[in-house]
C-alpha cells in the first residue's frame, strides 16, 4: 500500500466540506439541502462514484466552485467521496442537515483552513484515511485570547 497526501484547492473566501457517501443521488440531495437551507449560498458539489461508470457527478450554482470540487476529487482519486465548496454560507449552516442525509456516511472536515487529504492506494483503488485540517496548536489560550474569541463570535453574530 502506498500512502500519499493531496492538498485541496480552496478558492479565496470559500469553505470546504469533504465527506464519504454511498449513492449516486448524493449530489441532488446535497443540492436540495443548500437551496432549501441557505438560499443565498454559492456552491459547487462533486461526488465520485465507486462502481458502474465511476464518474464524478456534479451539481451547484457556481461554475468555478463546481470546477474546483471536480478537480479536487480527480486529484484524490477515491470513490464514494464528495466535495462541497461554498461561499456566502458556512459549514455550520448545513452540517446537521448534511449528516442527516441518508447517503452520507461520514464527514472528514468542514473548514476554510488549508487541507491535506491522506490517501491510501492499493491495487483495487484509492481511499481516504483522514485529513490534516489547518495547522498544529501553538499553545494554550490566555485570558486575552479567550476575551478575543468571545468578542469575535459576537462580532460575526454567532453569539448575543
Amino acid at each position: 500500500m502506498e500512502i500519499t497526501t493531496v492538498a485541496l484547492e480552496i478558492p479565496e473566501g470559500s469553505n470546504v466540506i469533504l465527506g464519504q457517501t454511498h449513492f449516486i443521488k448524493t449530489v441532488e440531495d446535497i443540492y436540495e439541502i443548500f437551496v432549501t437551507g441557505v438560499g443565498q449560498a454559492r456552491f459547487g458539489i462533486a461526488f465520485a462514484e465507486a462502481s458502474g461508470p465511476c464518474l464524478i457527478r456534479t451539481e451547484g450554482n457556481d461554475e468555478e466552485l463546481i470546477r474546483v470540487c471536480t478537480k479536487n476529487l480527480e486529484n484524490i482519486g477515491a470513490g464514494h467521496v464528495f466535495c462541497i465548496l461554498m461561499r456566502n454560507a458556512y459549514p455550520i449552516n448545513i452540517l446537521n442537515q448534511l449528516k442527516q442525509c441518508a447517503e452520507v456516511c461520514s464527514i472528514f472536515c468542514a473548514t476554510a483552513n488549508p487541507v491535506e487529504v491522506v490517501v491510501a492506494q492499493t491495487p483495487q483503488g484509492r481511499g481516504i484515511l483522514g485529513v490534516i485540517d489547518g495547522f498544529s496548536p501553538r499553545g494554550v489560550e490566555t485570558a486575552e485570547d479567550k476575551a478575543h474569541r468571545k468578542a469575535f463570535l459576537r462580532t460575526i453574530g454567532y453569539k448575543l
